[in-house]
């Protein structure tokens, strides 16, 4: 057997790729997610929000996928965030069954802030990894998301 993934001596989630991903995600998630609560925002409006932070108009659907919310909950997010001012519901150009939702000017002052933080967050998380390696990781996750999001 292949010695780098002989997990007889180990419990499952401790070499389990899923596991692994899951617990990295909240670990490090969470400590931004403070930053996101002590600054007045929902996690998940902050992940509707800087979903969105590109300027990029983008499906209901799309928005729920990217910011791993339910779509359900995105909508009232949007019906919310929408009477705010801080998003934007458009029309599609050819096809009227198709909303797209777009961050307005005043979303992303409202965000653009914790952006900034969250990028000095990400800074500090990848620096004990080296430069080489973060962009190691980050492509091989992307790689992950585009391989199984073609799945779909």
């Amino acid at each position: 057997m292949n010695k780098s993934i002989d997990t007889s001596d180990d419990e499952f989630v401790d070499n389990y790729t899923p596991a692994l991903l899951a617990q990295a995600s909240q670990l490090i998630s969470g400590e931004f997610h403070a930053v996101v609560v002590a600054n007045g925002f929902t996690v998940s409006d902050w992940r509707v929000l800087s979903t969105l932070s590109g300027g990029k108009a983008i499906t209901i659907g799309e928005l729920a996928q990217l910011s791993v919310t339910k779509q359900p909950t995105v909508t009232r997010l949007l019906d919310r965030m929408e009477a705010q001012g801080y998003v934007k519901r458009i029309p599609h150009d050819t096809d009227r069954r198709i909303t797209l939702v777009r961050i307005t000017p005043r979303g992303q002052k409202l965000t653009s802030g914790l952006i900034s933080q969250a990028r000095a967050h990400e800074a500090q998380v990848l620096a004990p990894l080296g430069e080489k390696k973060a962009d190691e990781l980050r492509a091989t996750l992307k790689l992950l998301i585009r391989l199984h999001r073609a799945a779909d």
